[in-house]
């Protein structure tokens, strides 16, 4: 049995924290809105009333937040109870900012994994996120515990801090454009006069064809109101993204177009909104 403190419980945070205490480890969990941490206490998580708290005595820190600001600050709030032979694993979206996080953390004498994962609240449920994660190969079998409790498997990256953080951007440009694409489609067969199940049906099976096509056509025809990856978080995202490419040379013209669909659709209303909502803007 891990010990692990799960800093941050918002969608993914305390869906890890849920697998976690479901392969047995021993888990102490925080955030900054407490009721959020507190829904975690009838799953067997001991509630923190702050960062320090939550680490004191932990095997593994993970730490699982919106952006780099956010690690930053927590981490500065936690260092001093942080154990010698702690673990300190960074699972937040923090793209190129991973060498500020990793600086701190440095800093701070802290021993600090990059592992980001690919995934939404579903397969977070499910314990079914891919982990890509990097750093020093010697911390690998402590933090392996956690990965196999939160994910279905790790790819390790390479050996320098950041390589995971960087990967995560390369995936997440194309799940933010696969998405919107679809959206595209939908509304292009609707607009057509079509029934966008046709489009579905269209490309399944063929070389063109995902999974995903029909999850989020399907999501973008229905009822569905819940939340597996909100607007407003892919908008940060391809934030990050168009930033690394440009610092980067890569032509960041396709980014900056599926960003403005992303940002129409928040400025329609939909910035809590599942992804899906992005066909709003088409």
């Amino acid at each position: 049995m891990t010990t692990v403190a799960v800093l941050g419980t918002g969608k993914m945070g305390a869906a890890m924290a849920r697998r976690l205490l479901a392969h047995e480890h021993d888990v102490r969990v925080w955030n900054r809105s407490l009721d959020k941490a507190q829904a975690l206490a009838d799953d067997g998580a001991v509630v923190a009333s702050d960062p320090a708290e939550a680490v004191r005595g932990a095997d593994v820190v993970l730490v699982v937040l919106f952006d780099a600001d956010s690690v930053v600050e927590v981490l500065q709030a936690a260092a001093e109870q942080v154990g010698a032979d702690t673990v300190v694993v960074q699972a937040s979206t923090v793209g190129l900012e991973i060498a500020r996080v990793a600086e701190a953390a440095e800093g701070l004498g802290l021993r600090l994994l990059d592992a980001p994962v690919l995934g939404t609240r579903g397969p977070a449920e499910q314990g079914k996120l891919t982990v890509l994660a990097s750093g020093d190969p010697r911390l690998r079998r402590i933090a392996e515990p956690v990965f196999e409790a939160i994910g279905s498997r790790t790819v390790w990256v390479g050996d320098d801090l950041g390589d995971a953080s960087r990967l995560k951007l390369v995936c997440n440009a194309w799940v933010g454009s696969i998405t919107a694409a679809i959206g595209q489609s939908v509304a292009l067969a609707e607009g057509l006069g079509l029934d966008a199940q046709l489009f579905v049906d269209a490309v399944g099976g063929s070389a063109v064809d995902a999974p995903y096509v029909g999850i989020k056509a399907g999501w973008m025809t229905s009822d569905d109101d819940s939340v597996a990856f909100d607007v407003d978080g892919v908008r940060k995202d391809l934030g990050l993204i168009t930033a690394a490419a440009t610092a980067h040379g890569v032509d960041p013209s396709l980014l900056r177009a599926v960003l403005g669909r992303y940002d129409a659709a928040a400025e329609a209303g939909h910035g809590g909104d599942d992804m899906a909502a992005v066909r709003s803007a088409f």
